[in-house]
């Protein structure tokens, strides 16, 4: 039973009418469906990228995250590989995100420690490329540079050289006078 407050409508022939017009819908769905059957599906490509979470340090845990964005219809397939093996049942794969352009955006994330040398790629299918689309990043740290300490130690060396000069040239004025 409803509460009172409800105020419940009755619309008697509300089955009927209901009836009478899924005549009326599916000669509609036929007229549409005959309309747009052969109509190509827009496609875009998407556009990839590959970066890390976190700077990178050797034997440290890190993320490679692959990024495709910009990409319609949603459905994709991602790779990832390790210095030419396989490495795809070790990434994650994220739900779609809607764009305001109704194109869609995505990331697969690999776990991985940093070796040097190591060579990861992802490789991105979607039906609005002619060819997959791999991107490639390496683990190459580098080494802090020695330029701007020697920089530094030419410049302290010089301004110590003039000042031990001014000093000479001091002392012997006054030796004159």
């Amino acid at each position: 039973m409803m509460p009172q407050f409800s105020d419940p409508i009755e619309y008697p022939t509300g089955y009927e009418f209901a009836k009478g017009a899924m005549d009326i819908c599916k000669h509609n769905l036929d007229v549409m469906t005959k309309a747009f059957k052969d109509q190509p599906v827009p496609q875009d490509a998407p556009q990839n990228s590959i970066y890390t979470r976190d700077d990178v340090q050797l034997g440290a845990q890190n993320t490679l995250i692959c990024h495709f964005m910009r990409f319609f219809p949603p459905h994709v397939t991602v790779r990832w590989t390790k210095n030419g093996e396989d490495v795809s049942d070790k990434s994650t794969l994220s739900q779609f995100y809607l764009n305001k352009d109704n194109t869609f955006n995505q990331f697969s994330h690999l776990s991985f420690t940093p070796q040097e040398g190591d060579i990861y790629t992802c490789t991105v299918e979607h039906k609005a490329l002619d060819s997959p689309d791999t991107r490639t990043w390496e683990v190459n740290v580098e080494l802090p540079s020695v330029g701007p300490s020697v920089f530094c130690g030419v410049g302290l060396f010089v301004g110590l050289l003039g000042v031990a000069t001014g000093t000479f040239f001091l002392v012997k004025g006054n030796q004159c006078n």
